[in-house]
This record gives structure tokens, C-alpha cells and sequence, in this order.
């Protein structure tokens, strides 16, 4: 025997050990399949895009009873922080912290556009200057702000009401109000608690957190002091 035949003899076995247990179990053998190169597997599974926010406009009112009005843009980058602060709020009472907030954050970009910038808490301290605003200017205005929050879908324990209004001896105050849903599903309540909250921001500066507070609380609040 040729020393060639030779050397096939001996390397049939080994050739034959890869097939053997397939043969065993009676059906043929598979060829391993070649990994996939890292590079190749992240084109196949590609990043989700990032949450696109898309801008808005809102006609702020100003200098008293909503006598003039200014358009205000917000970019979808302005946007994006009360979507994701709002996200976070994992239920009512926390979610009120948030828009406080955010309603302050809205009126501070809109004196980038607009001479509300210059408005002051309550009435006596706004002097008479373009840009004031009463509490008619800021219960349309801090309504329309939050009608957009809900439009967007980023209340989730909260539905924006219509302006209240209380009456104190001669004077009518009038505020921006939200209904607290509780589970944030839920508009029917079987109980008798009140859950109206006001969204007033016409007690601060310009920018900063609105008040908001029980209705009931804020109906006893006769605010003269401004």
C-alpha cells in the first residue's frame, strides 16, 4: 500500500467524529453557521430615534383685561423640559409640584418675547408699566399654557378645567384651575372630595412657581395684600 492511501485511512476516522453523533440520532449533520461580526449586528438592530418634541405657539395676554396680546414660540427644545419633568411625576401631588414649576419656566420664556417680563405679583407693584398683567391676563394666559401640556398628553393625573372665580366684598379674582384625577384615569368619582386645585400665578413675579392651592383654600384667600 501506497504511503498516500496510507494517510487517508488514518484521517478517515478523524474526518468522520464531527458526523458521528448526528448519524447516532438519525438525522444528517449541520455545519456550524459563521458568527456574526459585532459591526454587522448593531446595523441589524439599530437605536430607537429620540423623542422628537415639535414647537408651539400661545397668545400671551397683557396690560390689564387681556387689552393686548403677544404671540410666544417655544421651541421643542424648551418643550422637552416640561415633558420630561412631567414624565417623572409618578403621581397627583407631585405632578402639581412639577407644573408650578413649569408654568413659571413658560411665563420666564415668554418675557423673551413679550414685555411680561416686567409684571409683577398681584397689581399694586406693577406701577403702571407695558407688560403688566391682572388676574384676568393670567388665568386665560397660565389656561392656555396648560391646555397645551394636556394637548401634548403630559398630564396624567390632572385635566385642565375652566378659569374659576371668587368674590370678595367689591373685588372678583379670577385663576387658571385643574381637577386632580387621582389615578389619572378616572374623571367619575364615587366620593364627595373636592379635587378643584388653582394654578394661580398672578401672586408671583414674573418666572417664578405659580401658586397652587384647594380651591377652598384659595376661595378664603381674599389677597388685598396685592
Amino acid at each position: 500500500m501506497r504511503s498516500s492511501s496510507l494517510l487517508m485511512l488514518l484521517a478517515a476516522p478523524v474526518l468522520s467524529l464531527a458526523a458521528e453523533p448526528a448519524k447516532r440520532a438519525g438525522r444528517p449533520a449541520i455545519a456550524a453557521k459563521p458568527s456574526m461580526p459585532a459591526t454587522t449586528a448593531a446595523r441589524a438592530t439599530p437605536a430607537r430615534p429620540a423623542m422628537v418634541v415639535k414647537p408651539a405657539a400661545i397668545d400671551v395676554c397683557y396690560n390689564y383685561g387681556c387689552v393686548a396680546e403677544g404671540k410666544v414660540s417655544f421651541s421643542g427644545r424648551q418643550l422637552s423640559e416640561p415633558r420630561r419633568l412631567l414624565g417623572m411625576a409618578g403621581d397627583s401631588v407631585r405632578e402639581r409640584s412639577v407644573l408650578a414649576q413649569v408654568i413659571g419656566r413658560m411665563y420666564a420664556w415668554a418675557a423673551e418675547q413679550t414685555p411680561v417680563g416686567n409684571d409683577k405679583a398681584g397689581n399694586f407693584a406693577d406701577g403702571g408699566i407695558h407688560g403688566q398683567m391682572d388676574c384676568i391676563d393670567h388665568s386665560i394666559t397660565t389656561t392656555r399654557f396648560l391646555r397645551l401640556l394636556e394637548q401634548r398628553g403630559w398630564l396624567r393625573f390632572h385635566r385642565v378645567l375652566d378659569p374659576v372665580r371668587r368674590s370678595t366684598f367689591i373685588f372678583e379674582h379670577f385663576s387658571a384651575a385643574i381637577e386632580d384625577l387621582g389615578d389619572g384615569v378616572s374623571v367619575i368619582r364615587t366620593d364627595d372630595e373636592k379635587r378643584t386645585w388653582v394654578v394661580d400665578s398672578w401672586y408671583v413675579d414674573n418666572g417664578k412657581p405659580a401658586w397652587v392651592a384647594p380651591l377652598e383654600k384659595w376661595e378664603r384667600d381674599h389677597g388685598l395684600g396685592l
